[in-house]
């Protein structure tokens, strides 16, 4: 990074060091504006175990960085004599990881992690050096390991990073994400418990191959004091596929913290245990899930006794999907609502754990959401689905024997009881605007994104809930607010979180959630954030409830998403799909070409973008995110970064070509599309503080503009890119000029209405109700000045046992092409005794 010299900062009396960029950066601007751009980022990191950034300066056309100046050596140096304990390695380590965490929340990868840039302070503190800058500097022609790192880590097929540390995807010449840093943390834990490298060969290629293909020689050859836990998280960091690694630098951290809880082999015994006194229960599932012993199905000897295993009991045997299950005040009843053998809407059943059947409640065909300790339902019936996995409708309650329900509100997304069953807390969902209130009409906690899952805890002080950043999407965190309408963030972010309960002691909640795809595991976090892993089954699991004597409730369900697509001349549908949860299908105008986003398993935690034409070629992949639009001329496609802070747009190539981020201007970009010139794009965005309204932003630069009032987000752009489709505060669309005028209600639409495309004589829309139906896809074709609106086509899948039309479709200008997104599951209840 060229000279570093310790200088005396005059005005403030303290020693500094001050970086200066080499001679032969000078003249390139784009490299100097970039290297200003992650000052700016790392500046506002602010965390102990970075080091600090003070000021950017440029001293005779010179650009150099003042940072704090660290006493101390490199961990590289401290490595020099060898492999370091077990204690200090996981100090270490834990202080890198919160570090990872902290710099990966603001979107700055290191991309370069290594022994050098780690620094050990002389009080014993670690410092991650050149966070984010190492990308700037210019190769050396070397046959080493110890690789320079190269100039623009942006380009495709361009190595990045130091040999000896770099992920596998850095070695192929792909981008470098948070799971990069994890991998390379992986190499260098392996080096502080081992003494050496994980991957070291004679010449650069060998180190490249063993990086690729091969596993490091296990720990316990060189070191026999190794916990079995410690072993297990290296190699899961060590991953070669960033999907399989720790989902994110938080999760690391957990676990290593939980390690370091308990002894290990090689390590004195805290006092507690040479008293063989145990810690609380809680702490002894989590030390012993991080040592690797206390998974499901492993036998443990704890005072004498051994530990059984989970038992599962299946309480549901019929096809279909259930959505909601509560356990009744007697612990042993048990009322859900289901689907089974292609039913349109859910409906109420009971059973008991005694006996393998099911009982059909008297009550109208509604989703069960909670029973009070008095036998009281709260039932929701879904009114209109939003998007995704949002919808809202009514709040109902009606007595388990009861045979009609009392409505109680309306625009309710979910709600739950509190203990004495006064009150209850409440998700209300007006359009795009979700707030928590309880009891009802006090807010505590409103976002412009989505609310899930509400449970009240034990004591009625606080509520449990799924923050989600993004409307339709289930990724999210685990938060809890009190009465005073305090709001903290227990876990790091899923990609996927669905389930939630509190323990029955109020001391863990308890919630379902992946980083990856769609198999949920079963986790527990305290209200001090400290989160242990408690099960899982291979399809995955979705907490329902637990009962005050520990019994788990839950759903394992093997589901799937799919593209169904019909063309003119199809004898029957085809399924268009890549994997197994693709989303947001987008037709072109002529019908040709398929644009859609993948979130499974095969996607990793940031999804993939592919491109389909609709000739019986296959799907291609073209990057990370979101897919929004393609362009008019097929050369480019807008895609939403999923996780960066604040979301962000880029374009991604159809053909050859780097992707290019668009300018965000501190906008939270969401829904976007091109204008017909392909010049400008008009996007969904929330400024820091505003309400959402929609922009026009140039492709070429200069500021976003907006283009609606604030609170109102276009969901269509007219052919001549004059107008947008909106929708009023009751749910009917309306043609908004983006010049001036007032907005026009198109005649014919009906609430709620989901608007698909335009139709070829650029009048004409065609529209998907957003209805409670659940199995039946129906597309219907309105005149906008007329009104008069025809149904265009209904569509319902050959097994709709377990089918759910996911609300978002796609149709080609003519209407003769059409792609239906369907939701399939296949689910089991089960009620689960054991589980800790």
């Amino acid at each position: 990074m060229g000279e570093v010299w310790k200088a005396r900062d005059e005005k403030l009396d303290r020693d500094v060091a001050i970086k200066v960029l080499p001679e032969a950066l000078f003249g390139d601007a784009d490299l100097v504006a970039r290297f200003e751009r992650e000052a700016k980022a790392l500046a506002a990191l602010n965390h102990p175990g970075i080091a600090a950034i003070h000021s950017f300066e440029e001293v005779g056309g010179r650009h150099l960085l003042v940072q704090e100046l660290l006493e101390g050596e490199t961990l590289r140096q401290v490595l020099a004599s060898g492999k370091l304990p077990i204690r200090k390695t996981l100090d270490y380590a834990v202080q890198i990881a919160r570090a990872l965490a902290a710099a990966h929340e603001k979107g700055v990868v290191h991309r370069d992690l290594k022994p050098e840039n780690l620094f050990v302070t002389s009080d014993g503190r670690i410092k991650i050096l050149d966070f984010g800058l190492a990308k700037l500097t210019k190769p050396e022609e070397s046959a080493q390991t110890n690789l320079p790192t190269v100039s623009r880590g942006t380009e495709p097929g361009v190595v990045l990073g130091t040999l000896g540390y770099m992920s596998p995807e850095q070695v192929r010449g792909k981008p470098a994400d948070a799971r990069s840093d994890i991998f390379s943390f992986g190499a260098v834990l392996y080096e502080m418990l081992s003494g050496k490298r994980a991957f070291a060969g004679d010449s650069a290629a060998d180190t490249m191959s063993a990086i690729l293909k091969e596993d490091p020689p296990e720990l316990a050859v060189t070191n026999q004091s190794m916990p079995p836990g410690l072993e297990r998280i290296v190699r899961h960091c060590l991953e070669k596929k960033p999907e399989q690694r720790f989902h994110s630098a938080h999760d690391l951290a957990f676990d290593l913290e939980a390690l370091s809880t308990l002894s290990a082999p090689g390590l004195a015994p805290p006092p507690a245990l040479r008293a063989r006194r145990l810690p609380s229960p809680a702490l002894v599932m989590v030390a012993l899930a991080a040592l690797g012993l206390g998974v499901l199905g492993d036998r443990l000897l704890l005072r004498g006794r051994p530990v059984e295993p989970p038992l599962y009991q299946r309480l549901t045997f019929r096809r279909g999907a259930v959505n909601y299950a509560r356990f009744a005040p007697d612990g042993h009843t048990i009322v859900y609502s289901a689907a089974w053998d292609g039913a349109s809407r859910p409906q109420l059943y009971s059973t008991r754990m005694e006996s393998p059947d099911s009982s059909r409640l008297t009550l109208p065909d509604r989703d069960v959401r909670s029973i009070s300790k008095k036998g009281e339902l709260l039932l929701l019936e879904v009114k209109r689905y939003v998007s995704g996995h949002t919808f809202s409708g009514t709040l109902s309650q009606a007595p388990i024997s009861g045979n009609a329900a009392r409505d109680l509100l309306e625009d309710v997304a979910a709600a739950d009881w509190s203990p004495d069953g006064s009150s209850y807390a409440v998700v209300r969902a007006p359009e795009w605007h979700y707030r928590l209130e309880f009891p009802p009409g006090k807010v505590l906690y409103q976002t412009t994104g989505w609310i899930s899952h509400p449970r009240v805890s034990p004591k009625g002080d606080a509520v449990a809930f799924f923050d989600h950043p993004f409307i339709g999407d289930d990724r999210g965190t685990v938060a809890v607010v009190d009465l005073k309408g305090t709001k903290k963030t227990l876990s790091p972010e899923w990609e996927s979180e669905q389930g939630l309960a509190w323990s029955p002691g109020g001391d863990e909640v308890w919630y379902t959630a992946t980083g990856a795809g769609n198999a949920r595991s079963l986790y527990a976090v305290t209200l001090s954030g400290r989160q242990r892993r408690v099960g899982a089954t291979p399809s995955g699991m979705t907490l329902q409830d637990i009962s005050g004597d520990g019994r788990v409730l839950f759903i394992e369900e093997n589901a799937r998403q799919e593209i169904v697509g019909l063309a003119p001349g199809d004898a029957r549908e085809r399924n268009l799909s890549a994997f197994e949860w693709p989303f947001g299908p987008r037709l072109t105008p002529d019908g040709k070409t398929l644009l859609f986003s993948e979130a499974g398993q095969s996607a990793g935690s940031r999804y993939a973008v592919y491109l389909r034409r609709l000739d019986g070629s296959a799907a291609i992949q073209l990057g990370e995110g979101a897919a929004m639009a393609l362009s008019p001329d097929g050369k480019w496609v807008l895609a939403l970064l999923v996780g960066s802070t604040p979301t962000q747009l880029q374009l991604l190539p159809t053909g050859a070509g780097e992707p290019r981020r668009l300018p965000s201007n501190a906008v939270a970009q969401e829904d976007a599309a091109f204008f017909p010139d392909g010049k400008r794009i008009l996007y969904v965005g929330r400024e820091p503080g505003r309400p959402e309204r929609s922009f026009v932003q140039d492709l070429e630069g200069g500021p976003a503009r907006p283009a609606t009032p604030e609170g109102v987000r276009a969901r269509l752009l007219s052919p001549d890119g004059k107008s947008v489709v909106i929708a009023s505060a009751d749910g009917r669309l309306a043609l908004l000029p983006l010049e001036a005028g007032p907005a026009q209600p198109i005649a014919g639409a009906e609430p709620w209405d989901v608007p698909l495309a335009w139709a070829e004589d650029g009048r004409s829309l065609f529209v998907s109700p957003s209805s409670a139906e659940l199995v039946a896809a129906r597309l219907f074709r309105i005149d906008a000045a007329s009104g008069r609106r025809e149904l265009w086509k209904e569509f319902t899948p050959g097994d709709s046992a377990g089918a759910r039309y996911s609300r978002r479709a796609g149709i080609s200008a003519d209407g003769k092409t059409m792609v239906f997104l369907y939701r399939t599951s296949s689910s089991i209840l089960y009620v689960a005794e054991g589980l800790r």
